[in-house]
């Protein structure tokens, strides 16, 4: 029986040796960072680059992962650079799974992290 994983190009089999080596925790981390940063092509550039673009908010559900409430604010603040939010948005999302951290007020961060950079994003006074 051929193993359909030495038709994988070298990067994607070192990922599944990987991943087989983590946790169920640790797992669904790297799912989660993966989504994020899948996810950073569903944005054209030219929505980046538009420094006046505004956030089109989606209502925060009553129930709500870590997970469900980064895609959720990704595409609310579609035009941040994610990679640039990459480092404090790992940081979080860690606290919840690995540290046991409630995903409510993880989410309540995440909510001021991307609002945060969108501030900080805004055209100034020679824009």
């Amino acid at each position: 029986m051929l193993d359909l994983r030495s038709r994988l190009p070298a990067d994607q089999r070192r990922l599944l040796k990987l991943f087989g080596r983590l946790g169920e925790s640790d797992r669904a981390t790297l799912m989660a960072f993966a989504e994020f940063l899948a996810g950073r092509k569903d944005v054209a550039p030219s929505q980046l680059s538009d420094r006046r673009a505004v956030p089109d908010p989606i209502p925060r559900p009553a129930e709500e992962s870590v997970v469900a409430a980064i895609k959720r604010l990704s595409q609310s603040y579609f035009m941040l650079d994610r990679e640039a939010m990459l480092s404090e948005t790992s940081a979080l999302m860690a606290a919840h799974v690995m540290q046991g951290r409630p995903a409510a007020d993880v989410i309540e961060e995440l909510e001021e992290l991307f609002a945060s950079h969108y501030r900080g994003r805004q055209p100034g006074p020679r824009d």
